[in-house]
């Protein structure tokens, strides 16, 4: 897992210190949540779709879920996860560290309105130990060119 693409490419963008490594396991919501104190929705979690043979990732609220009708509506195909022997190639990121930092050239960044629901949210930081604490307005500046979709039900 790539803590250290992740870290780069928040530092070029001032935002290195948010980073943080807790104790703990930060793997799934639930986890994540427990190591950082925080409630399980303002956990930003990552989600990996293959559209085509593009991959998509689209952070959302920790505990929203893709709402398929939507899914479809906002970009004509149904929603299908990336297997997870295929995450780490085309993402840059293996399971439980995916975050849209340092990630693969090619992959696309989309934002779901869900996040709004809170002010700080923490997605991962490349590794299943890894957070970084970011105001709304911070996720959009270290996501340049993330699109907002709504595509998920809380």
């Amino acid at each position: 897992m790539s803590l250290s693409r992740a870290k780069a490419d928040l530092q070029a963008k001032g935002l290195a210190d948010r980073i943080i490594i807790p104790d703990h396991s930060s793997a799934t919501v639930a986890e994540a949540a427990e190591a950082l104190g925080c409630a399980p929705g303002m956990i930003a979690k990552t989600l990996s779709f293959l559209q085509g043979d593009k991959p998509v990732l689209i952070l959302a609220e920790g505990t929203a879920r893709i709402d398929n009708a939507k899914y479809k509506a906002r970009f004509s195909c149904k929603a299908k996860m990336i297997p997870v022997e295929l995450v780490e190639p085309l993402i840059g990121h293996a399971v439980g560290g995916v975050c849209p930092f340092g990630v693969n050239e090619n992959v696309t960044v989309c934002l779901d309105v869900s996040l709004r629901l809170h002010e700080v949210v923490y997605p991962a930081a490349g590794t299943d130990h890894s957070a970084v604490r970011l105001t709304i307005g911070e996720l959009e500046r270290a996501c340049p060119g993330a699109e907002w979709v709504d595509v998920c039900r809380v």
